[in-house]
């Protein structure tokens, strides 16, 4: 890439030899050999390919000698000119009066460099009001001068002694010069006024592209070359400040790029064929002169004069590029085509302005004198292209490190939409690196400039992008990049040899090309072989080849190939990609109250094409709408699932647990061809497609034979599923019903999700009453219910299924269904005894009756069918015992079961059956509970006193007297002491402004008080164990 227009003429025909020149604003300032200085105006268009000049003023003799160099002082807006090794400052515009610079003598060269600092007065250089500060550094025989201005304010002078004497400065940074002695360097620090010498071995930073390798054929033309610097001039030395902290010196061939430390910034160092004889920065761009017979014509492809020599022999100005120090453009003198009839030509490079911004100006003036005289020298201008141009044929030829490098160093001003090509860029870079099989570096891209994930899957083979990828060649124009060019020339091989299938991730199986040599540099000559050394080689070749041919083949077998191992990390570095992706898509869409509960309610990932999905946006994902999020997390979910399924199987479970936006219909027949059937039904449950998953278990269920095993996992699945899917629970849990009640009753009763206990209820109804019951006692003793629907309904299950036990003869499920029955109603106080009364068969469950009558109050009927239906005293007593409470309405009840056993009125009573017995024990053992005089008058007249014995002792013992006595000394104590708290309570302390402490005998004011039992002495809080002590000595 050509960065750089053809040169164009600016000036021609100046007849004075130009030695300086500067531009300052829209002025050309030309210093010449007489003294001289000639002013001309330039068009405002830097980057024309031509510019008018216009001579506007000439400056006669302002010195006897050659105006060797020219500078601009901002701060006092004057040109510093310096001639006859005297340093003098000229007011502009009108170059009186000049003030030379004394102490500057002789000079020999100057840097100025012109900085703003904010200086707070405590020393921070960030805050503060800022102030122009101008360095003028002049360098002497063995000797420094700085001279500076503050805001227009000259400073002190300042003076340093040296070694050595500087012949060309630059600046590092606003502390720091680089010194060039000639052929030593040195740094020099403005706050120290010191020099450190540079030690850099030219050993240490030798290129490859000496000659010593080359065949002994690869000398012809020579000639020219091999004799440079053979008693020749030293040059002068180059010092050229690149960037800040960044200055570039040269070592014979090779220039080294400096750091303020005095060591060298970078490991990669400027190979030039020859010294350069000047050097001149253009940001970001490094011009150099090299010598004439120094650059292969090879190397410069616009010669058309020089195509049949083997080295231009006319002075060639290189252009390299300061960020990959590699050849850009190279123009060989004389510039004009066709060529001037001056063939040698001196050519002068001097930089445009100090801010090194283009155009670049330069003169070329004839060597020979009479040509010199009659043609004069030219001034030209080398402007370059834009800088959206320069991008632009940087991508297209997939130099994305050499653009992306050359976009940092463009102001945004200058290139509005710099920011949208860096990401572009980068993007492309990515896409590079993924294709030379820098995995981890394209996804570390793709995260940091947020890539569409749509396009980071396209590039990943069917098995893992499913029908979002697409072919190699088609990758760069997804990501914004140009197509690619055809290829055509058979040096670049052919389709086939660089293509790579869309089976396997491409990656480069080859060395890494080397870098391509620079132009004006004979290192391509350098791997030239001569006949004898490439039969010597293949010969090598293959001996070796033959003799571990065979051993290969067998290790062959049984190593991966390179195109796996290449799939296997790539999909390593996607599952990263997707991983990192996945909790900011989550976190983006919580922020809009979705989650992947709602996964199933959103449309499928299928329902988009490709094309829509690869032009969703490339910007942060807190910038994108809900439904762009939702296809975000579509794709990078479905993504991951594929990945883990081809390199990391054992980690589906984990990402089907949890929540996910899988795409079911991409990966669904490659789980079934795996069997990996657990993740299909996880799958299946987090979409909510539950018949699927629910059907699947069923037909798993066939190839188990323990029935726990079979019926199990669809009774677990059924178990998390709630009230929304109840109907599918109904219908998928009959079949288990049919297996194993026992085990279907175990969806019902799970902790899991709980169904509507009315639909449940009825479901099991149907099936079986007596699964129904079991399931109304699983609410009743483990969920607590007390609701009084529920233990009527189960009362009724009881009842039902004792009365269809005995129609069907069945006396042990009779039996057994009765005792719940009755421990049922008998135990829980949470039924409607009325209600189920009345369901009560009238000639059978008497005892049932008899405790539902109890539950009613009805204590006498429910006695009476103890007594006369069921004829068993035992549990009539108990019954009693169970509802007895003294001073209550059921304190009675032992007389009540007395008067049955003895004065029975009942149609239920039998005139067969003796119960003076069983009421003569009743008085035995409850005489206490029974009233004594209403039990004598029950007592028929025939029985005698040693019969009731017992209850007569008893009832003469009564404790009557003592219990009256203890309860009026209770009362009367209680009387007494609430006479004596209410005396307490209403007894006031009143303290007023004249009331002493009786203790310190100071005034209580509004202090924190003490009140002393039983006189009621007022004391000050801190005085009141000093007090109580003094009361207790007086008692």
């Amino acid at each position: 890439m050509a960065p750089f227009l053809s040169p164009s003429v600016v000036l021609s025909g100046l007849k004075e030899r130009a030695e300086s020149l500067l531009v300052q604003g829209d002025k050309l300032y030309v210093g010449t050999a007489t003294g001289s200085i000639y002013i001309y105006t330039l068009g405002n268009d830097s980057n024309a390919e031509g510019q008018q000049t216009e001579l506007v003023e000439v400056k006669k003799a302002l010195s006897r000698r050659a105006i060797e160099h020219l500078g601009y002082v901002q701060d006092i807006n004057s040109l510093a000119v310096l001639s006859d090794s005297t340093v003098t400052l000229y007011p502009l515009p009108t170059f009186s009066p000049p003030t030379i610079l004394p102490k500057a003598k002789p000079a020999l060269s100057f840097a100025l460099n012109t900085t703003v600092e904010r200086d707070d007065g405590k020393g921070e250089q960030t805050h503060g009001v800022p102030t122009v500060v101008t360095h003028l550094v002049v360098g002497c025989r063995r000797k420094v001068v700085v001279y500076s201005w503050r805001d227009g304010e000259p400073q002190e002078v300042q003076e340093a002694v040296l070694p050595h004497s500087p012949r060309n400065l630059a600046f590092l940074n606003q502390d720091t010069l680089c010194f060039g002695y000639s052929p030593d360097y040195a740094l020099f620090s403005l706050k120290t006024l010191t020099a450190t010498e540079v030690a850099t071995s030219v050993a240490s930073v030798a290129s490859s592209s000496s000659i010593s390798g080359m065949g002994m054929g690869a000398f012809s033309g020579l000639g020219g070359y091999m004799t440079l610097g053979l008693g020749a001039k030293n040059p002068k030395p180059c010092t050229l400040r690149i960037k800040d902290d960044e200055v570039l010196i040269a070592k014979d061939n090779n220039g080294i790029l400096l750091g303020p430390d005095g060591k060298p910034s970078r490991t990669a160092v400027i190979d030039w064929p020859a010294p350069p004889e000047e050097t001149a920065f253009v940001k970001p761009y490094i011009f150099s002169i090299l010598p004439p017979g120094s650059v292969p014509a090879s190397q410069v492809s616009s010669s058309e004069s020089s195509a049949n020599l083997s080295f231009i022999t006319t002075p060639v100005v290189e252009i390299r590029s300061s960020i990959s120090l590699q050849a850009s453009q190279s123009l060989p003198v004389p510039f004009t085509n066709p060529p001037s009839t001056t063939a040698t030509q001196l050519v002068r490079l001097l930089v445009a302005s100090p801010a090194a911004k283009p155009p670049l100006f330069l003169v070329t003036t004839p060597t020979d004198r009479a040509a010199a005289t009659a043609e004069g020298s030219t001034i030209w201008q080398i402007a370059m292209k834009p800088w959206g141009e320069q991008v632009d044929e940087l991508v297209e030829a997939e130099a994305y490190e050499d653009a992306l490098a050359l976009l940092e160093t463009i102001d945004t001003a200058i290139l509005p939409d710099k920011e949208q090509r860096q990401r572009l860029v980068r993007a492309l870079h990515a896409v590079s690196e993924f294709k030379a099989g820098h995995f981890k570096d394209a996804i570390n891209l793709f995260i940091e400039l947020n890539i569409n994930p749509a396009k980071v899957v396209a590039l990943y083979p069917e098995s893992v992008a499913g029908r979002l990828s697409v072919p190699q060649d088609e990758w760069i124009p997804l990501f914004g990049g140009p197509r690619p060019h055809l290829e055509t020339s058979s040096s670049h091989g052919s389709k086939e040899d660089v293509a790579t299938t869309n089976e396997d991730p491409p990656a480069s199986t080859s060395t890494p090309p080397r870098p391509p040599s620079p132009h004006g540099s004979i290192r391509g000559m350098g791997m030239l072989k001569t006949g004898f050394d490439t039969l010597m080689s293949a010969a090598r070749k293959d001996d070796d080849t033959a003799s571990i041919r065979s051993i290969t083949k067998r290790k062959e077998k049984d190593k991966p190939t390179k195109a796996q191992d290449n799939f296997k990390r790539s999909v390593e570095e996607l599952m990263r990609y997707c991983t990192d992706r996945r909790p900011w898509v989550k976190g983006a869409l919580e922020t809009m109250n979705i989650t992947t509960l709602q996964a199933h309610e959103m449309p499928n990932l299928s329902a988009a094409s490709p094309e829509d999905l690869y032009a969703l946006p490339n910007i942060p994902l807190t910038s994108l709408s809900p439904d762009q999020l939702v296809r975000f997390a579509q794709i990078v979910d479905t993504a991951l699932f594929k990945s883990y399924l081809q390199v990391r199987p054992g980690l589906l479970t984990s990402l089907c647990r949890s929540g996910n936006w899988c795409e079911i219909s991409e990966v669904e027949e490659m789980l079934r061809a795996r069997e990996k059937f657990t993740d299909l039904i996880l799958l299946y449950s987090g979409r909510k497609m539950h018949g699927k998953a629910l059907g699947l278990l069923k037909e798993l269920s066939e190839k188990e034979g323990d029935v726990r095993d079979k019926l199990m996992p669809s009774v677990n699945y059924l178990q998390r599923l709630g009230p929304s899917y109840m109907d599918q629970v109904f219908e998928h849990a009959h079949w288990i019903f049919e297996e194993n009640p026992e085990i279907g009753l175990e969806i019902f009763t799970s902790e899991e999700a709980e169904l509507p206990r009315h639909a449940v209820m009825d479901y099991l109804e149907m099936i079986d009453i007596n699964i129904c019951a079991r399931y109304i006692e699983f609410l009743i003793s483990e969920r607590e219910e007390v609701t009084p629907e529920y233990h009527d309904r189960l009362a009724e299950l009881y009842l039902r299924s004792t009365v269809q036990a005995k129609k069907k003869g069945d006396s042990d499920r009779r039996r057994a269904t009765y005792t719940k029955l009755l421990e049922f109603i008998d135990t829980t106080q949470h039924y409607r005894p009325d209600r189920l009364f009345g369901l009560l068969p009238p000639d059978d469950l008497y005892e049932a009756k008899a405790i539902l009558l109890g539950k009613l109050g009805r204590h006498d009927n429910a006695l009476e069918l103890y007594v006369y239906r069921l004829q068993d005293s035992v549990k009539a007593e108990e019954y009693c015992k169970k509802v007895y409470v003294p001073n209550s309405p059921t304190s009675n009840v032992f007389l009540t079961l007395l008067r049955i056993y003895l004065r029975p009125t009942s149609q239920l009573a039998s005139p067969t059956i003796n119960l003076l017995q069983p009421a003569l024990e009743l008085i035995s053992r409850h005489s206490p509970r029974l009233d004594s005089v209403e039990t004598l008058k029950l007592l028929p007249p025939l029985v005698t006193a040693q019969d009731v014995r017992a209850f007569l002792v008893d009832a003469l013992r009564a404790p009557v007297f003592d219990t009256q006595v203890i309860r009026g000394i209770a009362q009367a104590r209680n009387e007494q002491l609430d006479r004596r708290l209410l005396t307490l309570q209403s007894r006031r302390v009143k303290v007023t402004d004249s009331r002493i402490c009786p203790q310190c005998h100071k005034r209580l004011g509004y202090s924190v008080i003490a009140v002393h039992a039983p006189h009621g002495e007022v004391t000050h809080f801190h005085c009141r164990e000093a007090f109580s002590r003094k009361l207790k000595e007086r008692r």
